[in-house]
């Protein structure tokens, strides 16, 4: 095991505010960008990571995790989680799941065939859920009015 680098985050925090990328910081302070990564999360330089496992209750195949329904899940509940997206992936991931929604429709999953849409159960929709959340992130809070 090798010794814990001590990278001054102060430092960091100016030479990262200067634009440096992850590979000319790791230079500078003689670690890996993995190491720089670290450091940014440690000084809160980093975006908190998001979990979408609300939204994504499945462990898909690689070939299926950049699929439409995977990817405006992801969207939803990135927005459901305080994460702008650009308009156009909200535009199309809202407009997806209120067709799901109104048609009375959900998605289920499977590794071997990855996304297919079904019957919702009543009251259980993923979809349902997701885009509840997603709109509720999106409505002005009328304390802020």
């Amino acid at each position: 095991m090798g010794r814990r680098a001590l990278i001054d985050q102060q430092e960091l925090r100016r030479l990262a505010a200067q634009g440096l990328s992850n590979a000319e910081l790791a230079a500078r302070f003689g670690v890996s960008e993995s190491g720089i990564l670290q450091a940014k999360r440690a000084a809160g330089l980093s975006k908190p990571m998001l979990d979408h496992s609300r939204a994504i209750p499945w462990k898909l195949n690689r070939a299926h995790a950049q699929s439409g329904p995977a990817t405006n899940l992801r969207n939803l509940s990135s927005v459901a989680q305080g994460r702008v997206i650009p308009k156009e992936k909200l535009n199309t991931a809202l407009r997806w799941a209120e067709r799901l929604v109104s048609a009375g429709l959900d998605v289920a999953y499977d590794p071997e065939h990855g996304f297919r849409e079904v019957p919702a159960a009543s009251g259980e929709s993923l979809v349902g859920k997701v885009l509840a959340e997603a709109r509720g992130a999106l409505a002005p809070n009328p304390s802020e009015e």
